[in-house]
């Protein structure tokens, strides 16, 4: 998300829904964007469109070589006759294509649905942000290090804030510039005082994005540059904001199994059922859980998977 137009929204989540893909997880992307629908671009689908199924409205299925599962995408793009034709619709229209793109959408199993916000603090935002409370949301702020996207950004903070919406961080777009010709690296823009707003809004930086025109190829392309050539600056430049996003799911999760595992001894289950359970749990996550449950059960070990 963004309170400001032009700052890179639309590339961040389109890297992102291919990031976490290729990290081997089932992703949707959701293009909120109704007057600039651009995910059908970034994800090669141009002038294409969808009919209404028995299930819904099916998304587009991106496939690629470094992906176990296809990256899904959903947008109005796909509902429109030509590409450039407008949408001039008021807030009682978008309130209502809001809720069929996170409900008509035929998503299926997913573990991330990444929503392209349009830029501001308006209609479509307030919509989501009242459907999914109380479900695992967070948001990604995309934004320029110059001051009048700052200026927008830190409006879009302060909202996240307001609306106890957890903020993963700052994603910083065109960041620097390598020279084409002497390799060097400078800024465009000054950071400091980014660097100083983010400081103060208590908000971290999780990724500086290079203003770079491999990026743009790759959008024009319907390729995400993180996949296009995975080793490039570009793609590295877009892992760190994939992992945090990451980190801070899994997070959420083994707070969410820990408080479950608590229900389950409080209730005094079954052992099978308190198995069940942990099976439920990333391998990766099991080690602590178990020390939790031991705690939780005053055993001298915990079950056994």
């Amino acid at each position: 998300m963004a309170n400001k137009g032009g700052v890179g929204k639309s590339t961040v989540s389109a890297n992102l829904a291919a990031g976490l893909a290729a990290e081997g997880y089932r992703v949707g992307v959701a293009d909120a964007d109704i007057h600039g629908p651009n995910q059908s671009r970034f994800f090669g689908f141009v002038g294409e469109q969808i009919r209404l199924s028995k299930q819904g409205l099916p998304p587009k299925a991106f496939t690629h070589a470094e992906l176990k599962y296809p990256v899904l995408v959903g947008s109005l793009a796909f509902m429109m006759e030509r590409d450039d034709t407008p949408i001039v619709w008021r807030d009682a229209y978008k309130h209502d294509f809001m809720h069929h793109l996170i409900g008509s959408f035929d998503w299926g199993p997913l573990d991330y649905l990444v929503i392209d916000m349009p830029p501001g603090t308006g209609n479509e935002l307030i919509t989501l942000a009242d459907m999914l409370e109380g479900h695992d949301v967070a948001a990604l702020l995309a934004t320029t290090p110059q001051e009048v996207a700052l200026m927008d950004s830190i409006k879009a903070v302060r909202f996240c804030q307001e609306r106890n919406l957890p903020l993963i961080g700052v994603v910083e777009n065109m960041a620097g510039v390598t020279c084409p010709n002497c390799a060097e690296q400078f800024h465009l823009f000054p950071r400091a005082h980014l660097a100083q707003a983010l400081a103060d809004a208590g908000v971290e930086s999780v990724a500086q994005i290079p203003l770079s025109l491999k990026l743009s190829t790759a959008s024009d392309q319907g390729v995400p540059a993180i996949l296009a050539e995975k080793n490039s600056p570009e793609a590295l430049a877009f892992a760190p904001m994939v992992q945090a996003c990451i980190k801070h799911t899994q997070a959420v999760f083994a707070e969410a199994a820990a408080q479950s595992l608590q229900d389950l001894t409080q209730a005094q289950l079954p052992q099978t059922e308190i198995e069940q359970a942990l099976s439920q749990v990333p391998a990766e996550q099991q080690d602590a859980l178990r020390q939790q449950l031991q705690a939780l059960l005053g055993r001298s070990s915990p079950p056994t998977l």
